[in-house]
C-alpha cells in the first residue's frame, strides 16, 4: 500500500464516521427526528422535516459511501452539499472557532473542505472504487462535477426552501449612567 493510499483510507473513514454519526444523531439522538426537524424549522428550512430527514439521509448515505470507498467523488459532494447548507444556515455568523458561543464554522469548514478533496482525489487503492475500476483516480472533470453537484445542490435548497428569521432588532432599553451616587 503506498501513502497516498494509506492518507485516502484514514481521510475516507475519519470523514465517513463523522458523517454516519452526525446523521445518526439527527434521526436516533437527543430530541431524534421530531427534534431535529424543530431545529431545522428554527433555522429557516421549511418544512423542517423533510429537511432534517434529507439531511440525516445524505450523512447516513455519504459516510457509508466513504467507509466503502464505493462511489467516492459522488459522496464527498454529497458531503459539500450537506455541510455548505449548516454553514450558511447555521454557523456563518458565529465567527471561526466552534467552541464559541453558536458554534463557529471551522468544522463544517474542515468537512467541506475534506468533501472536496475526496471528490477530487476518489478512494484510493484500498476501496471497492479501486476493486471495482470506478473513479481510479477521477478525473479533474469527474471531480468537478462531483463538488459542483454537491454546491448546485446546497444552493438550489438554500435558494428554495431557506426563509432566514428576522434578525432579532430588539435592544436592551438604555440606562443611564448613575450620577455620582454619595
Amino acid at each position: 500500500m503506498e501513502g497516498a493510499d494509506l492518507g485516502l483510507l484514514v481521510l475516507r473513514v475519519a470523514v465517513g464516521v463523522v458523517m454516519v454519526a452526525h446523521g445518526y444523531n439527527h434521526i436516533f439522538g437527543g430530541g431524534r427526528i421530531a427534534g431535529t426537524a424543530g431545529w431545522f424549522e428554527s433555522l429557516g428550512m421549511r418544512p423542517g422535516r423533510l429537511h432534517a430527514w434529507t439531511a440525516s439521509l445524505t450523512e447516513l448515505g455519504a459516510g457509508v459511501l466513504l467507509l466503502l470507498g464505493l462511489l467516492t467523488p459522488l459522496a464527498g459532494g454529497a458531503v459539500i452539499g450537506v455541510m455548505l447548507v449548516a454553514w450558511i444556515t447555521n454557523h456563518r455568523t458565529n465567527g471561526f472557532f466552534v467552541f464559541r458561543p453558536g458554534e463557529g464554522y471551522e468544522y463544517v469548514m474542515m468537512l467541506t473542505a475534506s468533501g472536496a478533496a475526496l471528490a477530487f482525489l476518489g478512494g484510493g487503492g484500498v476501496s471497492l472504487d479501486h476493486a471495482m475500476g470506478w473513479f481510479v483516480p477521477p478525473t479533474w472533470t469527474e471531480g468537478l462535477v462531483a463538488a459542483g453537484m454537491g454546491v448546485l445542490g446546497a444552493v438550489a435548497l438554500l435558494a428554495v426552501c431557506w426563509r432566514p428569521p428576522a434578525p432579532d432588532t430588539r435592544r436592551e432599553p438604555i440606562v443611564p449612567a448613575s450620577k455620582g451616587v454619595s
